[in-house]
């Protein structure tokens, strides 16, 4: 733009100059040669990147081929493994003519939830997410935390904090109870829960650190406190928040937010694929713990709807192969599509 032979300036539009031959390797050497010592520099975020082979294992919620933490805690659970066991047998022995405790589609009746990627069920899905907690909090493998988030130095509530609250790990219900509670009174959806638990399990492994009795609370406080803020349109205020738990001040809530966001390393991205890997996980978790989610057959009603859906979808993707079709014809300057006959042999 301040080029004084910029076509912005000139009345007579661009004037031709004089190529010069230029050496492009040389130039290229030179463009992408940046030293350190000539200024400030500002760093690519893919520089700052780890390579894949190590952020797979390291950081699960930021790449969708990494397994969960939750789902390995919870598969190295003893008590799980034996209580799969039982329910096989269970279930194969199953001789008799009364009710199953599962429900299976047949050829006359199909069984299917209300629950899907895009909208998930909130009350399955918060029960999963802190089934997920709890098997962290319980297969944890040391007790690393710090202190913004230890519940003796900054308490939730003005009740006296027992002696051995870094001891007793807290049962799934409990847990259930908090995030429910928070969820309920808040107005947040089941997508939010979802990306609470990306946003933990993030907080555990760039932190190194773990989740145990004595922090649960208010790391769980945290990523819900964020994932409100990033996924809802209309995010819940830290003031009201203090609302909901009466003894919790405002600067408090600031403070452990801004240590959650530092710690995060301000990365609150969570690509679709991560998103949807968790999704399945709990599922997954749920089919284990036989947290089932709630099947009805399928009516009439639900099946044009469903039908309605995916010719909505169908019509979508042609209109779209459609304008693709006519934008490569207009560039190859094509009037129509020519079909070469078939040779039949």
């Amino acid at each position: 733009m301040g080029n004084t032979v910029s076509c912005c300036v000139s009345p007579e539009g661009s004037p031709k100059l004089p190529r010069q031959p230029v050496d492009r390797h040389e130039d290229y050497q030179i463009i992408t040669d940046v030293s350190d010592d000539t200024g400030p520099y500002l760093q690519h975020i893919s520089d700052r990147e780890v390579p894949d082979e190590l952020a797979q294992e390291s950081n699960p919620s930021d790449h969708a081929r990494a397994s969960t933490i939750f789902l390995c805690k919870s598969q190295t659970d003893s008590e799980l493994r034996d209580k799969r066991k039982s329910n096989h047998i269970n279930h194969v022995s199953h001789t008799s003519p009364g009710p199953l405790s599962k429900k299976y589609s047949s050829c006359s009746t199909i069984f299917i939830d209300d629950s899907t990627v895009s909208q998930p069920n909130l009350k399955s899905t918060i029960k999963c997410v802190t089934l997920a907690i709890y098997y962290h909090i319980k297969n944890r493998d040391s007790d690393r935390s710090l202190d913004i988030f230890d519940e003796k130095m900054h308490p939730l509530s003005r009740e006296q904090v027992p002696d051995n609250y870094s001891v007793m790990d807290p049962e799934h219900k409990l847990i259930y109870r908090f995030v429910r509670t928070l969820f309920s009174a808040a107005q947040l959806t089941a997508e939010c829960a979802i990306v609470t638990l990306v946003y933990l399990e993030r907080l555990l492994t760039y932190a190194e650190i773990d989740i145990c009795p004595c922090n649960w609370k208010r790391i769980v406080l945290g990523a819900i406190l964020l994932a409100s803020k990033v996924w809802d349109d209309q995010a819940v205020w830290n003031v009201d928040y203090c609302q909901i738990l009466k003894d919790i001040t405002v600067e408090d809530m600031n403070e452990m937010e801004r240590h959650f966001l530092e710690l995060l390393q301000f990365n609150i991205n969570v690509p679709a694929s991560v998103y949807a890997k968790y999704y399945f996980d709990l599922r997954s978790l749920a089919e284990d713990n036989n947290l089932l989610f709630p099947l009805e057959p399928l009516s009439n009603e639900r099946a044009q709807k469903l039908e309605a859906i995916s010719r909505l979808c169908e019509d979508k993707y042609k209109d779209l192969s459609r304008a693709a079709m006519r934008r490569s014809f207009s560039a190859d300057n094509l009037v129509g599509i020519r079909r070469s006959n078939a040779v039949l042999s």
